[in-house]
């Protein structure tokens, strides 16, 4: 006498409705968000090719009328190496540098020698170049 049931229940779950609604999810916060963190001061950033876009910790802006500020903190050239430290000391060793491409290349060479001092990785804010 055979007791068992013909009709075998399973007892798998179906994951593609779950992987559909993450995904969509996914999707929905791509668009919602906001990649570049704007540097709120009136700066033309010099153009190129590959421009990445960095997550920005400590950012330096040079205007063109030659005023420094350090994360929208008015500061001097003298300054600089003070205020760099405090920000360094809370956040990463990371310095992005928004300098006008009118600035000449002076400026920029004693911030990033100042920040580079400090054990920070500099790098350059750019515009993307949309020039084929």
């Amino acid at each position: 006498m055979d007791l068992r049931s013909k009709h075998k229940i399973s007892a798998a779950f179906s994951m593609s409705s779950m992987t559909d609604i993450i995904f969509l999810l996914l999707i929905f916060f791509m668009l919602t968000s906001n990649f570049i963190t704007p540097s709120g001061l009136p700066v033309r950033l010099p153009s190129s090719k590959s421009s990445n876009i960095v997550m920005q910790k400590v950012t330096v802006t040079i205007t063109p009328d030659l005023q420094y500020f350090v994360n929208s903190q008015p500061t001097t050239l003298r300054g600089i190496e003070g205020l760099l430290r405090n920000e360094l000391t809370r956040q990463d060793g990371v310095v992005v540098l928004h300098i006008d491409k009118q600035v000449p290349v002076e400026y920029l060479v004693r911030v990033a020698g100042i920040a580079t001092s400090l054990n920070a990785k500099v790098t350059i804010a750019t515009s993307r170049d949309i020039t084929p």
